[in-house]
This record gives structure tokens, C-alpha cells and sequence, in this order.
């Protein structure tokens, strides 16, 4: 069996989600610093061998009217630079919002630490995947 790892590719960080082995909850993992950018594949590649991942889902933020900008088309070009994995992109729009909503709930103070959000991103766009 394998996992399903989810990434929340934004200008500076890179939240991670993965699934358990039966897909049905998904876990915020960790946030990877984008750049230097090969670093940030290489880490990416290692979290997702250790932790037996066969699919990537990378969030597509789209555009209210469901097309695609400088972000989506900036997400896109990060995920055919991964290789080894199946790709599949989900739209992530209002990800954020729903994040930062999750983690206030909980009473977590992310204003410091933007990387729980981006993680926290990640495990509603894996949620999202998996709901289907």
C-alpha cells in the first residue's frame, strides 16, 4: 500500500500533507523552504520515498472564475519538475481561508509561523482529493 502526499506550493514555502495507507485522513507533515528551488524537489522526493507516497496532489490555485494565473500556471511548472511520482493537480481555491479558520478554531496563533498555515493548507487540499 502506498501514501498520498499533498503540497501547498506558494512564492516562499511548500506545506506538506500526507494520508494514512487506507487514504482516508490526511496529516499536515511539514513546510519545505522553496528555494533554493532544487533543494526544496529534493526534500519533496525524500518525504515522499520514506513515506511510501505514489501520488502527489498539488494544489491549483485558480482564479474565482476558474481560470489560470501567475500562481496556478507558477504551481504547474513546480509539478512536472517532480519526477517519479503520479501528478495530479486540485483546485485549491479559498484553501487558505478554511486553514487559517481550522487553526483559530484550535486556537493554534499562526501570525508567526505562516508555515502552519501552509501545511494546514496542504491537509485541506489532501482532504479534497480523498473526498472524492
Amino acid at each position: 500500500m502506498h501514501k498520498i502526499m499533498a503540497l501547498d506550493v506558494g512564492t516562499k514555502r511548500i506545506g506538506v500533507a500526507l494520508s494514512d495507507f487506507l487514504h482516508v485522513i490526511a496529516t499536515p507533515h511539514s513546510c519545505v523552504q522553496r528555494q533554493p528551488e532544487e533543494k526544496a524537489l529534493e526534500e519533496i522526493t525524500n518525504i515522499a520515498k520514506e513515506n511510501h507516497v505514489e501520488k502527489i496532489v498539488v494544489g491549483l490555485p485558480k482564479n474565482m472564475d476558474g481560470s489560470v494565473g501567475f500562481q496556478g500556471q507558477d504551481c504547474i511548472d513546480f509539478s512536472q519538475k517532480i519526477i517519479g511520482f503520479d501528478i495530479i493537480l486540485e483546485d485549491e481555491r479559498l484553501t487558505s481561508e478554511e486553514a487559517e479558520e481550522r487553526l483559530r478554531s484550535r486556537k493554534v496563533d499562526f501570525r508567526k509561523n505562516k508555515g502552519l498555515v501552509d501545511m494546514e493548507s496542504a491537509c485541506v487540499i489532501l482532504e479534497q482529493y480523498l473526498g472524492r
